[in-house]
């Protein structure tokens, strides 16, 4: 339970919006990486990004008072641990979708309707958008790097076979295998996904993953094992159901099917997926998941649930 009264807990949520878009405008204009040597007058800061001094000013005192950036006087800046989180992989884009494309989907949420938001808010699907702007799928691509690690030490902790091939469903730029493939060499691998997917086929090269273009929806390549890296809960039941049936009838019997998604557990205690929740909802009509949820989509899929803990579903294929 929050010890803030609650006026202070109502106000948080209030102004919640205010914060999103702020750390959207710094990051974008690159504010972290401009303070990376140290204090400076926000004068200069504005001038080597473009910003408006004021404006700027104001931005980073608001931010400050959730520690993200300091006034060591007035008017003059530095980064903190916080803020120096934009310099790193994925967080930069992080905040720029929130900020940006996500923060408009969210605001036309309504309570009435169980409707996704982006298609309305842009006139495409959020996937067909960024087919469609190449600029922002790679930036999507870059913030799905984003809890890369943790992801990777779930699945090389698991047994693997010499030689087994392991495909990545819906793999984005291939980082996920790339960093699995180096704690757990011997493995062969195809990153499986989009078309326009921002990757570096060279590394995925070094790495003996080989890129394969297409849908999901409509069949994928055989293997071994298949990792659905955080893309379920992009998808209603419907469509998510239909994922995991075009797994089973493209794997061979007693593949092994790994899903790395959140497990929403019941009752008030924090947990960031409550929030991604409804993020899942506005842009693709998705959904984070509980336990009973999870057994009962991949079991409706025809696959067997082999184990349930928060982070990873494992299944196979009968």
């Amino acid at each position: 339970m929050s010890e803030l009264p609650p006026e202070a807990q109502v106000w948080n949520l209030l102004r919640g919006a205010l914060g999103t878009k702020a750390l959207g405008i710094v990051a974008d204009l690159g504010v972290a990486d401009a303070l990376s040597d140290g204090p400076r007058p926000v004068e200069d800061v504005a001038r080597q990004t473009g910003a408006d001094a004021d404006t700027l000013n104001r931005l980073l005192r608001a931010l400050a008072t959730d520690g993200i950036f300091a006034e060591v006087d007035p008017g003059v800046f530095r980064n903190t641990e916080a803020s120096e989180t934009l310099r790193r992989e994925g967080w930069r884009d992080f905040a720029h979708l929130f900020g940006g494309l996500w923060y408009q989907a969210v605001a036309a949420l309504e309570g009435t309707t169980g409707e996704e938001t982006f298609a309305r808010t842009f006139g495409a699907d959020f996937w067909a958008w960024l087919a469609a702007h190449p600029e922002e799928r790679a930036s999507f691509d870059r913030a799905m790097v984003e809890g890369k690690e943790r992801r990777v030490e779930r699945l090389a902790r698991l047994e693997w076979r010499d030689g087994e091939t392991v495909v990545d469903v819906g793999g984005g730029n291939g980082s996920l295998l790339i960093e699995l493939f180096r704690r757990r060499p011997g493995l062969r691998g195809i990153v499986f996904d989009l078309p326009e997917t921002n990757r570096d086929e060279a590394a995925l090269a070094r790495e003996s993953i080989e890129f394969a273009a297409g849908s999901f929806f409509e069949g994928v390549p055989g293997g071994d094992t298949y990792i659905l890296g955080t893309v379920l809960h992009d998808w209603d039941d419907k469509r998510a159901a239909t994922i995991l049936r075009t797994i089973g009838e493209g794997a061979p019997a007693g593949a092994r099917v790994l899903i790395l998604d959140a497990v929403l557990q019941h009752g008030d205690d924090p947990h960031g997926a409550k929030w991604l929740d409804l993020l899942m909802l506005v842009i693709a009509g998705g959904r984070e998941r509980t336990e009973a949820e999870w057994r009962a989509l991949v079991e409706g899929a025809g696959l067997r649930v082999d184990a349930v803990e928060d982070a990873l579903v494992q299944a196979s294929c009968p």
